[in-house]
């Protein structure tokens, strides 16, 4: 799996049903999310994040933020009374068609198509945080490495990223079928007898993994913290990174 079809994809569950592929909740599937509902949960991840990173004294407003793989904008929006600008970026020109429909800010937040291996499209130090959660798990693992690295390059020195990753399968019966069937099987069944408009891939990244890159690219991981039980089925991590 490349980027290519990471973009192909996501594109066609944005376009088929974009709420629920962001998040995928029981009775949600087709169009079944209430928007403002959608747009809740948004607000109770930017909460209990900001409230982790005050308990770790660090900052909760921010003058840019970069909303890495922003979908329908449901963490954009969240953001946005924090910040005086959110950049949201996704690689499905859908879901950013979407997340501006469904703009309620202030007018401070720009939807962006970040297609690339990276993110060159911004420079360095552009950030004050970068905000990523239930994204680069959905990614193959070579792409994930780099735009760990391209997070802290765009954050300013001193500057945050916020990062969500499962770190270990669960327990559980869904767990233990990722842990030992090809990814070429579940994509099948995904689409042939789940029926979703296109497969979902999820890649775990080991905790000693992510605390070896954020060493080797200038990160120090000022916090962690078990992440919103978004899933049974992984054990999921959020990080607080700081940019040396």
């Amino acid at each position: 799996m490349n980027l290519n079809d990471v973009r192909r994809d996501w594109t066609k569950l944005g376009t088929e049903d974009p709420l629920w592929a962001v998040l995928v909740q029981p009775g949600k599937r087709g169009g079944r999310w209430d928007v403002e509902e959608f747009l809740a949960t948004g607000r109770t991840d930017v909460e209990e994040t900001s409230g982790q990173l005050r308990r770790l004294g660090l900052p909760t407003r921010w003058e840019r933020v970069l909303d890495f793989g922003c979908g329908a904008g449901r963490l954009s929006q969240a953001l946005a009374p924090h910040a005086d600008e959110v950049v949201g970026v996704d690689i499905a020109p859908p879901m950013l068609e979407t997340a501006r429909q469904l703009d309620r800010s202030a007018g401070n937040i720009r939807f962006v198509l970040n297609d690339a291996p990276d993110l060159s499209q911004f420079p360095d130090g552009h950030f004050d945080l970068v905000y990523s959660t239930l994204v680069l798990q959905h990614l193959p693992r070579p792409a994930i490495d780099n735009y760990l690295a391209e997070f802290l390059r765009v954050l300013r020195p001193g500057g945050i990223a916020v990062v969500g990753l499962p770190t270990e399968l669960a327990r559980t019966a869904k767990g233990f079928i990722w842990q030992v069937v090809p990814f070429r099987l579940i994509s099948w069944a995904q689409r042939h007898l789940l029926k979703y408009p296109a497969p979902m891939k999820m890649t775990v990244v080991p905790h000693a993994d992510m605390v070896e890159l954020m060493d080797a690219h200038g990160g120090d991981i000022v916090g962690q913290w078990r992440d919103l039980p978004y899933s049974e089925d992984w054990v999921c991590t959020r990080y607080a990174v700081r940019r040396a």
